[in-house]
């Protein structure tokens, strides 16, 4: 099982950016889609942005030219670069499979909070 720590988040002002870091315990090659999913308080855990080997992206509508996901398989690790935050990005995020049927477990990943 390859274990995934997030880390980057903090506070934010609206407006402001945050990168964070999923850094993996193994190669995360053999996963083609790498994802990131936030919670936030009271919701259902939703993908926001996807990622594969080839370099393929996809985005959440609510997230779409603000947020941009990369990966270093190399490094074993992927990157989300948050930009122009707002108050609704404020959520727990984590990184993982982006194929749900895929995922073994969660890290505890990286609390967002964009306030003011």
């Amino acid at each position: 099982q390859v274990r995934l720590v997030e880390s980057g988040g903090g506070l934010a002002p609206p407006g402001g950016s945050l990168r964070l870091s999923c850094a993996a315990s193994r190669s995360i090659f053999s996963i083609n889609s790498m994802g990131w999913y936030r919670q936030a308080p009271g919701k259902s855990r939703e993908l926001i942005a996807t990622i594969t080997n080839g370099g393929t992206t996809n985005y959440a509508d609510s997230v779409k030219g603000r947020f941009t996901i990369s990966r270093d398989n190399a490094n074993n690790t992927m990157y989300l670069q948050m930009n122009s935050l707002k108050p609704e990005d404020t959520a727990v995020y984590y990184c993982n499979n982006a194929n749900l049927w895929q995922v073994r477990s969660w890290g505890q990943g990286t609390q967002v909070t964009v306030s003011s």
